[in-house]
Protein backbone atom coordinates (compact mmCIF):
# COMPACT_ATOMS: atom_id res chain seq x y z
CA UNK A 1 0.00 0.00 0.00
CA UNK A 2 3.22 2.16 0.28
CA UNK A 3 5.14 3.93 -1.99
CA UNK A 4 7.55 1.08 -1.71
CA UNK A 5 5.30 -2.07 -2.24
CA UNK A 6 7.43 -4.92 -3.94
CA UNK A 7 10.82 -3.83 -2.54
CA UNK A 8 12.26 -6.63 -0.46
CA UNK A 9 15.10 -6.64 2.41
CA UNK A 10 16.52 -8.83 4.32
CA UNK A 11 17.29 -6.91 7.70
CA UNK A 12 20.65 -9.01 9.48
CA UNK A 13 19.75 -8.24 12.79
CA UNK A 14 22.05 -5.46 14.28
CA UNK A 15 21.55 -2.31 17.14
CA UNK A 16 20.44 1.16 16.76
CA UNK A 17 20.68 2.77 13.22
CA UNK A 18 20.08 -0.97 11.26
CA UNK A 19 16.75 -1.32 12.83
CA UNK A 20 15.33 1.96 12.38
CA UNK A 21 16.12 2.02 8.45
CA UNK A 22 14.39 -1.06 8.47
CA UNK A 23 11.59 0.21 10.29
CA UNK A 24 11.65 3.33 7.58
CA UNK A 25 11.61 1.22 4.74
CA UNK A 26 8.93 -1.43 6.05
CA UNK A 27 6.47 1.53 7.37
CA UNK A 28 6.23 2.90 3.75
CA UNK A 29 5.49 -0.75 2.31
CA UNK A 30 8.80 -2.91 1.64
CA UNK A 31 8.33 -6.36 2.60
CA UNK A 32 11.82 -6.75 5.56
CA UNK A 33 11.93 -9.90 6.24
CA UNK A 34 15.12 -9.56 9.69
CA UNK A 35 17.48 -12.58 10.02
CA UNK A 36 17.52 -12.79 13.78
CA UNK A 37 19.99 -15.61 15.75
CA UNK A 38 18.94 -19.03 16.78
CA UNK A 39 19.79 -17.77 20.46
CA UNK A 40 19.37 -14.59 22.48
CA UNK A 41 22.32 -12.43 21.52
CA UNK A 42 21.90 -9.67 24.15
CA UNK A 43 21.22 -7.08 21.67
CA UNK A 44 19.34 -3.90 22.61
CA UNK A 45 17.77 -3.31 25.98
CA UNK A 46 15.20 -6.47 26.96
CA UNK A 47 11.93 -6.04 26.87
CA UNK A 48 8.45 -7.42 25.27
CA UNK A 49 8.57 -7.46 21.67
CA UNK A 50 5.22 -4.98 21.64
CA UNK A 51 7.79 -2.07 23.27
CA UNK A 52 10.08 -3.12 20.45
CA UNK A 53 9.13 0.12 18.07
CA UNK A 54 11.98 0.32 15.93
CA UNK A 55 11.31 -3.66 15.26
CA UNK A 56 7.67 -3.18 13.74
CA UNK A 57 6.40 -4.06 10.19
CA UNK A 58 8.70 -6.69 9.74
CA UNK A 59 8.92 -10.89 9.64
CA UNK A 60 11.37 -12.95 10.96
CA UNK A 61 13.47 -16.07 10.11
CA UNK A 62 15.72 -17.63 12.93
CA UNK A 63 18.89 -18.61 11.41
CA UNK A 64 22.50 -19.84 13.07
CA UNK A 65 24.40 -18.41 10.34
CA UNK A 66 27.91 -19.93 11.69
CA UNK A 67 26.42 -23.40 10.10
CA UNK A 68 27.06 -23.83 7.17
CA UNK A 69 23.52 -24.88 6.87
CA UNK A 70 22.01 -21.82 8.22
CA UNK A 71 24.71 -19.64 6.11
CA UNK A 72 23.80 -20.44 3.15
CA UNK A 73 19.83 -20.40 3.60
CA UNK A 74 21.04 -16.56 5.18
CA UNK A 75 22.45 -16.70 1.13
CA UNK A 76 18.97 -17.81 -0.34
CA UNK A 77 16.93 -15.39 1.01
CA UNK A 78 18.97 -12.78 0.12
CA UNK A 79 19.17 -13.73 -3.53
CA UNK A 80 15.57 -12.69 -4.26
CA UNK A 81 16.09 -9.29 -2.21
CA UNK A 82 16.78 -6.05 -3.88
CA UNK A 83 18.14 -4.82 -0.36
CA UNK A 84 20.02 -6.41 2.57
CA UNK A 85 21.19 -3.97 5.77
CA UNK A 86 23.70 -5.00 7.37
CA UNK A 87 25.33 -3.21 11.10
CA UNK A 88 27.93 -5.28 11.93
CA UNK A 89 31.97 -4.19 12.68
CA UNK A 90 33.58 -4.02 9.32
CA UNK A 91 34.79 -7.87 8.17
CA UNK A 92 32.32 -9.70 10.52
CA UNK A 93 30.07 -10.01 7.53
CA UNK A 94 33.18 -11.85 5.27
CA UNK A 95 34.02 -13.88 7.97
CA UNK A 96 31.00 -15.06 8.24
CA UNK A 97 29.99 -15.94 4.40
CA UNK A 98 27.72 -13.13 3.41
CA UNK A 99 29.78 -10.31 2.64
CA UNK A 100 29.58 -8.11 -0.31
CA UNK A 101 31.36 -10.42 -3.02
CA UNK A 102 29.59 -13.11 -2.11
CA UNK A 103 26.20 -12.08 -2.24
CA UNK A 104 26.83 -9.98 -5.48
CA UNK A 105 28.19 -12.15 -7.21
CA UNK A 106 24.82 -14.47 -6.45
CA UNK A 107 22.53 -11.36 -6.65
CA UNK A 108 24.17 -8.71 -9.19
CA UNK A 109 21.48 -6.18 -8.76
CA UNK A 110 21.33 -6.42 -4.80
CA UNK A 111 22.21 -3.29 -3.12
CA UNK A 112 24.16 -4.09 -0.09
CA UNK A 113 23.93 -1.36 2.86
CA UNK A 114 26.55 -1.29 5.66
CA UNK A 115 25.85 0.50 8.73
CA UNK A 116 28.39 1.48 11.02
CA UNK A 117 30.18 4.13 13.24
CA UNK A 118 33.27 4.72 11.57
CA UNK A 119 32.73 3.61 8.40
CA UNK A 120 33.94 0.81 6.38
CA UNK A 121 37.72 2.13 6.37
CA UNK A 122 40.43 4.42 7.88
CA UNK A 123 42.16 3.69 11.03
CA UNK A 124 38.75 3.33 13.39
CA UNK A 125 37.04 1.28 11.11
CA UNK A 126 37.45 -1.49 14.10
CA UNK A 127 37.19 0.55 16.96
CA UNK A 128 34.32 -0.04 19.10
CA UNK A 129 31.85 2.43 19.47
CA UNK A 130 28.61 4.39 20.10
CA UNK A 131 26.68 7.50 19.23
CA UNK A 132 28.33 10.06 21.66
CA UNK A 133 31.84 8.81 20.44
CA UNK A 134 31.09 9.18 16.59
CA UNK A 135 29.38 12.50 17.02
CA UNK A 136 31.84 13.62 18.84
CA UNK A 137 34.09 13.88 15.69
CA UNK A 138 32.16 15.69 13.90
CA UNK A 139 31.60 18.78 15.80
CA UNK A 140 28.38 18.21 16.81
CA UNK A 141 28.66 17.28 20.25
CA UNK A 142 31.30 20.10 21.29
CA UNK A 143 28.48 22.59 19.88
CA UNK A 144 25.78 21.05 21.89
CA UNK A 145 25.19 21.54 25.44
CA UNK A 146 25.47 24.67 28.13
CA UNK A 147 28.50 26.38 28.49
CA UNK A 148 30.33 24.11 31.30
CA UNK A 149 30.41 20.83 29.02
CA UNK A 150 28.77 19.15 26.20
CA UNK A 151 25.87 17.11 26.64
CA UNK A 152 24.49 14.41 24.72
CA UNK A 153 21.48 14.77 22.58
CA UNK A 154 20.44 11.53 23.32
CA UNK A 155 21.10 9.02 20.21
CA UNK A 156 19.46 11.45 17.63
CA UNK A 157 22.34 12.72 15.64
CA UNK A 158 25.00 9.70 15.14
CA UNK A 159 22.41 6.75 15.19
CA UNK A 160 19.09 7.98 13.67
CA UNK A 161 20.02 11.30 12.33
CA UNK A 162 23.53 10.63 10.70
CA UNK A 163 22.96 7.00 10.46
CA UNK A 164 19.15 5.43 9.76
CA UNK A 165 18.17 8.38 7.40
CA UNK A 166 21.54 8.27 5.34
CA UNK A 167 21.34 4.65 5.19
CA UNK A 168 18.24 4.44 4.12
CA UNK A 169 18.73 7.67 1.92
CA UNK A 170 21.28 5.88 0.20
CA UNK A 171 19.91 2.85 -0.28
CA UNK A 172 17.24 4.46 -2.11
CA UNK A 173 19.70 6.53 -4.54
CA UNK A 174 21.16 3.34 -5.20
CA UNK A 175 17.67 1.67 -6.03
CA UNK A 176 17.06 4.66 -8.42
CA UNK A 177 20.67 4.30 -10.03
CA UNK A 178 19.84 0.78 -10.43
CA UNK A 179 16.86 1.03 -12.61
CA UNK A 180 19.38 2.53 -14.94
CA UNK A 181 22.62 0.90 -14.76
CA UNK A 182 20.80 -3.04 -13.62
CA UNK A 183 23.42 -3.57 -11.38
CA UNK A 184 23.83 -3.51 -7.94
CA UNK A 185 26.00 -1.70 -5.45
CA UNK A 186 27.75 -1.30 -1.45
CA UNK A 187 26.46 1.91 0.44
CA UNK A 188 28.83 2.25 2.89
CA UNK A 189 26.89 4.91 5.48
CA UNK A 190 28.98 5.86 8.52
CA UNK A 191 27.38 7.84 11.57
CA UNK A 192 30.31 10.03 11.17
CA UNK A 193 30.05 10.90 7.49
CA UNK A 194 25.98 11.40 8.27
CA UNK A 195 26.50 13.50 11.29
CA UNK A 196 29.37 15.74 9.18
CA UNK A 197 26.83 16.00 6.46
CA UNK A 198 24.46 17.49 8.88
CA UNK A 199 26.77 20.11 10.56
CA UNK A 200 27.30 21.76 6.79
CA UNK A 201 25.48 24.93 7.43
CA UNK A 202 27.51 25.29 10.83
CA UNK A 203 30.89 24.54 8.48
CA UNK A 204 29.40 27.60 6.58
CA UNK A 205 28.34 29.61 9.18
CA UNK A 206 32.18 29.35 10.93
CA UNK A 207 34.00 30.05 7.91
CA UNK A 208 32.21 33.05 7.32
CA UNK A 209 33.18 34.21 10.54
CA UNK A 210 29.70 34.37 12.26
CA UNK A 211 29.70 30.84 14.16
CA UNK A 212 32.22 30.88 17.53
CA UNK A 213 33.73 27.22 17.23
CA UNK A 214 35.46 27.31 20.61
CA UNK A 215 32.07 28.50 22.84
CA UNK A 216 28.45 26.81 23.37
CA UNK A 217 25.29 28.52 24.42
CA UNK A 218 27.58 31.66 22.41
CA UNK A 219 25.57 31.46 18.82
CA UNK A 220 22.50 32.17 17.07
CA UNK A 221 21.05 28.73 17.37
CA UNK A 222 22.49 27.21 20.13
CA UNK A 223 20.73 28.78 23.05
CA UNK A 224 23.52 31.75 22.90
CA UNK A 225 20.79 34.29 21.69
CA UNK A 226 17.46 35.14 23.97
CA UNK A 227 15.06 35.06 21.42
CA UNK A 228 16.36 30.99 20.54
CA UNK A 229 16.08 29.42 23.69
CA UNK A 230 13.67 27.88 26.22
CA UNK A 231 12.35 29.49 29.43
CA UNK A 232 10.89 28.02 32.75
CA UNK A 233 6.89 29.48 33.38
CA UNK A 234 5.38 29.34 36.94
CA UNK A 235 4.82 25.63 37.24
CA UNK A 236 8.05 24.46 36.70
CA UNK A 237 7.46 23.66 32.93
CA UNK A 238 9.00 24.98 30.01
CA UNK A 239 8.88 26.88 26.84
CA UNK A 240 10.34 27.20 23.30
CA UNK A 241 10.79 30.36 21.37
CA UNK A 242 12.46 30.73 17.93
CA UNK A 243 11.78 34.53 17.25
CA UNK A 244 14.53 34.45 14.56
CA UNK A 245 14.18 36.75 12.18
CA UNK A 246 12.92 40.84 12.92
CA UNK A 247 8.98 40.72 12.51
CA UNK A 248 8.72 37.38 14.57
CA UNK A 249 11.19 39.02 17.23
CA UNK A 250 8.34 42.31 16.83
CA UNK A 251 5.71 39.96 17.45
CA UNK A 252 7.28 38.49 20.36
CA UNK A 253 8.44 42.20 22.02
CA UNK A 254 4.82 43.52 21.80
CA UNK A 255 2.88 39.87 22.92
CA UNK A 256 4.55 38.99 26.27
CA UNK A 257 5.13 43.03 26.78
CA UNK A 258 8.88 43.29 26.48
CA UNK A 259 10.44 46.43 26.21
CA UNK A 260 9.95 47.83 22.67
CA UNK A 261 13.23 49.03 22.66
CA UNK A 262 14.68 45.67 22.21
CA UNK A 263 13.56 45.62 18.58
CA UNK A 264 15.88 47.58 16.99
CA UNK A 265 18.34 45.61 18.85
CA UNK A 266 17.90 41.94 18.62
CA UNK A 267 21.00 41.85 16.86
CA UNK A 268 23.10 43.06 19.40
CA UNK A 269 25.00 40.85 21.36
CA UNK A 270 26.60 43.63 24.17
CA UNK A 271 22.31 44.14 25.05
CA UNK A 272 21.57 39.76 25.01
CA UNK A 273 22.16 39.54 28.67
CA UNK A 274 20.13 42.08 30.02
CA UNK A 275 17.68 41.02 27.28
CA UNK A 276 17.31 37.75 28.53
CA UNK A 277 16.95 38.38 32.23
CA UNK A 278 14.28 39.88 30.83
CA UNK A 279 12.40 37.41 28.93
CA UNK A 280 13.46 35.40 31.70
CA UNK A 281 11.15 37.00 34.41
CA UNK A 282 8.45 37.73 31.95
CA UNK A 283 8.39 33.81 30.71
CA UNK A 284 8.98 33.18 34.89
CA UNK A 285 5.08 35.11 35.79
CA UNK A 286 2.64 32.93 33.57
CA UNK A 287 2.48 28.85 33.44
CA UNK A 288 3.19 26.95 30.45
CA UNK A 289 -0.54 26.53 29.89
CA UNK A 290 -1.40 30.39 30.06
CA UNK A 291 1.69 31.33 27.45
CA UNK A 292 0.33 28.02 24.86
CA UNK A 293 -2.93 30.05 24.70
CA UNK A 294 -1.71 33.33 24.25
CA UNK A 295 1.16 32.42 22.06
CA UNK A 296 0.49 29.22 20.22
CA UNK A 297 -0.45 29.36 16.23
CA UNK A 298 1.12 33.31 16.30
CA UNK A 299 4.17 34.12 14.49
CA UNK A 300 6.17 34.21 17.61
CA UNK A 301 7.69 30.89 16.58
CA UNK A 302 6.60 29.54 20.04
CA UNK A 303 6.21 25.82 21.01
CA UNK A 304 5.18 24.38 24.67
CA UNK A 305 8.00 21.97 25.75
CA UNK A 306 6.43 18.51 26.08
CA UNK A 307 7.56 15.47 28.04
CA UNK A 308 7.28 12.32 25.86
CA UNK A 309 4.30 11.03 27.86
CA UNK A 310 2.75 14.22 26.44
CA UNK A 311 3.58 14.55 22.94
CA UNK A 312 0.73 11.95 21.79
CA UNK A 313 -2.32 14.25 22.94
CA UNK A 314 -1.19 17.67 21.52
CA UNK A 315 -4.17 18.97 19.70
CA UNK A 316 -1.88 19.11 16.37
CA UNK A 317 -0.39 15.52 16.53
CA UNK A 318 -4.26 14.77 17.20
CA UNK A 319 -5.16 16.94 14.04
CA UNK A 320 -2.53 15.07 11.93
CA UNK A 321 -2.92 11.41 13.39
CA UNK A 322 0.77 12.06 14.20
CA UNK A 323 0.41 9.25 16.75
CA UNK A 324 -0.97 5.68 16.19
CA UNK A 325 -1.20 2.91 18.89
CA UNK A 326 0.07 -0.81 17.55
CA UNK A 327 -0.81 -3.44 20.37
CA UNK A 328 -1.73 -1.28 22.91
CA UNK A 329 1.87 1.03 22.65
CA UNK A 330 1.27 4.50 21.39
CA UNK A 331 4.18 5.15 18.66
CA UNK A 332 5.08 7.97 15.89
CA UNK A 333 2.84 7.23 12.65
CA UNK A 334 4.67 6.62 9.66
CA UNK A 335 6.44 9.64 7.99
CA UNK A 336 6.30 10.92 5.86
CA UNK A 337 3.10 11.44 4.06
CA UNK A 338 1.96 10.44 0.65
CA UNK A 339 -0.56 11.75 -1.01
CA UNK A 340 -1.48 8.22 -2.93
CA UNK A 341 0.53 6.07 -1.44
CA UNK A 342 -0.56 5.60 1.61
CA UNK A 343 1.10 3.18 4.15
CA UNK A 344 -0.90 0.38 6.20
CA UNK A 345 -1.25 0.78 9.82
CA UNK A 346 2.16 -1.26 11.54
CA UNK A 347 2.03 -4.35 12.80
CA UNK A 348 3.93 -5.13 15.62
CA UNK A 349 7.40 -6.95 16.43
CA UNK A 350 7.25 -10.44 16.51
CA UNK A 351 9.42 -12.57 18.73
CA UNK A 352 12.88 -13.98 16.35
CA UNK A 353 11.90 -16.99 14.41
CA UNK A 354 7.76 -16.18 13.95
CA UNK A 355 7.70 -16.71 10.48
CA UNK A 356 10.75 -19.51 10.35
CA UNK A 357 9.22 -22.14 8.18
CA UNK A 358 7.10 -19.81 6.07
CA UNK A 359 9.85 -17.66 4.93
CA UNK A 360 12.11 -20.36 3.92
CA UNK A 361 8.92 -22.04 2.36
CA UNK A 362 8.90 -18.53 0.27
CA UNK A 363 12.70 -19.08 -0.71
CA UNK A 364 11.93 -22.39 -2.52
CA UNK A 365 12.71 -24.80 0.88
CA UNK A 366 10.77 -28.03 0.62
CA UNK A 367 9.32 -29.45 3.84
CA UNK A 368 12.55 -31.94 4.27
CA UNK A 369 15.11 -29.15 3.88
CA UNK A 370 13.41 -27.43 6.51
CA UNK A 371 12.93 -30.21 8.95
CA UNK A 372 16.62 -30.87 8.43
CA UNK A 373 17.73 -27.11 9.13
CA UNK A 374 15.45 -27.92 12.50
CA UNK A 375 16.77 -30.89 13.37
CA UNK A 376 20.47 -29.30 13.05
CA UNK A 377 19.53 -26.27 14.60
CA UNK A 378 20.61 -24.26 11.79
CA UNK A 379 16.71 -23.06 11.98
CA UNK A 380 14.78 -22.30 14.86
CA UNK A 381 11.28 -21.18 15.19
CA UNK A 382 9.47 -19.18 18.11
Amino acid sequence: MGPLTGLRVVELASIGPGPLCAMLLADLGAEVVRIDRTEPSGLGVPMDTKFDVSGRNRRSVALDIKQPAGRDAALRLIDRADVLIEGWRPGVAERLGLGPETCLARNPGLVFGRMTGFGQTGPLAQAAGHDLNYIALTGALHAIGGKDKPVPPLNLVGDYGGGALYLAFGLLAAIFERSRSGQGQVVDAAMVDGASSLMSIFHGLAAAGTWDTHARAANLLDGGSPFYDTYATSDAQWVSIGALEPKFFAELVQRIGLDASYIKRQYDRRCWPEMRVAITALIAAKTRDDWSALLEGTDVCFAPVLRLDEVAQHRHAQARGGYIEVAGVTQPAPAPRFSRSQPAQPTPAVKAGTHTDAILAEAGFDADEIAALRAAGAAVGA
